[in-house]
């Protein structure tokens, strides 16, 4: 540092203050320290300036896994305005029950990160109140968590209006495919079947049970099974509504292998316009996801600044209904 001072024509606490980007250098000192430190190949190290700031420069996101594509999408989302803000990201992917309670166990993030992303998780109180023992500020990625800040969609309100895009095509009898994940990961089923009732609902058609249909695991690892007792229902569906893009991939090959011809003799809608929802023609309600990520990193760093009412900020992203090709109007006489 003193040789990056000696170079710049400045102190060493100046090369310091800039190095740490405080706001007390002038832009024509800052340029100047910063080209003596590339010159020199010199850069402040994170735990050296940890030690003066108390900060970390790293954000830490907890998710269920890299699997899914909103999940990859969110936090590719989060990249360019990590990169933007100077920051680290360190990621902590919790795949089974196991891992989960080891995670909460030792909470590896404590002392690691300046704020906690958690993506996509129904906490239990216990885990909750392990999180606020971090000392660290949380921000709920994907839900809403009342009173703590959060970014993410009327997942209700969206399932709403795909039902409703259903019901206006002339679809009554319309099945709700949901995960019944048991690692206790929260995807928005709870929401998005709570939208496409009322959906029901306010169309006056009632509910039945038979037409809701809880599919091993999020990848819908049973859904060839989960389509036989539907089409084999006196009744059948003439429309097929998947709680996510990629269950709905699932549905429609297990669909293409019972030669159930798609739209032709059911309709088939996802949620999240996967990157090739396109690609194959389905019907979807689109949310951002990449959007989703980088707003969350913009409040995190709100949080972490200490802006005024930052820590109990709810974020709502828009959604959008995509028509495409698996939806279309029930087969005459159904």
């Amino acid at each position: 540092m003193a040789d990056v001072a000696q170079r710049a024509g400045v102190s060493v606490s100046t090369v310091s203050r800039t190095l740490r980007g405080l706001s007390t250098v002038s832009d024509t000192t800052r340029a100047r320290v910063e080209a003596a430190a590339r010159e020199l190949s010199f850069a402040i190290t994170r735990s050296a300036s940890s030690l003066v700031t108390g900060r970390t420069g790293r954000v830490a996101v907890l998710l269920p896994h890299l699997e899914s594509w909103f999940l990859s999408a969110t936090l590719s989302g989060m990249a360019p305005a990590l990169r933007e803000a100077g920051l680290d990201l360190l990621v902590y992917s919790v795949a089974d029950v196991r891992e989960r309670a080891d995670f909460f166990d030792r909470l590896p993030a404590r002392r690691n990160a300046d704020a906690l992303l958690v993506v996509s998780f129904a906490l239990t109180p216990a885990e909750r109140a392990r999180l606020d023992d971090l000392g660290m500020p949380l921000v709920f990625v994907s839900q809403h968590a009342e009173g703590r800040p959060s970014v993410y969609v009327d997942d209700a309100d969206a399932a709403l209006r795909g039902t409703r895009h259903l019901i206006n095509l002339g679809h009554r009898r319309i099945a709700f495919l949901q995960t019944s994940d048991e690692t206790g990961f929260a995807w928005s089923s709870k929401n998005r079947l709570a939208g496409h009732l009322r959906a029901l609902a306010d169309a006056g058609l009632e509910r039945d049970d038979a037409l809701i249909m809880s599919v091993p695991g999020w990848k819908g690892s049973g859904m060839g099974a989960a389509v036989g007792r539907l089409l084999s229902l006196q009744e059948p569906p003439t429309a097929l509504f998947a709680e996510t893009d990629d269950f709905a991939f699932r549905l429609l090959a297990a669909l293409r292998e019972a030669n159930v011809p798609v739209p032709g003799r059911v309709s088939v809608m996802g949620f999240d316009d996967h990157v090739m929802a396109g690609v194959l023609g389905l019907t979807t309600l689109a949310q951002p996801a990449a959007d989703i990520g980088r707003t969350a990193v913009h409040l995190a760093r709100s949080v972490i600044d200490d802006v005024d009412g930052a820590h109990e900020r709810h974020i709502v992203l828009p959604t959008e209904l995509v028509p495409r090709g698996s939806t279309a109007p029930p087969p005459a006489g159904s």
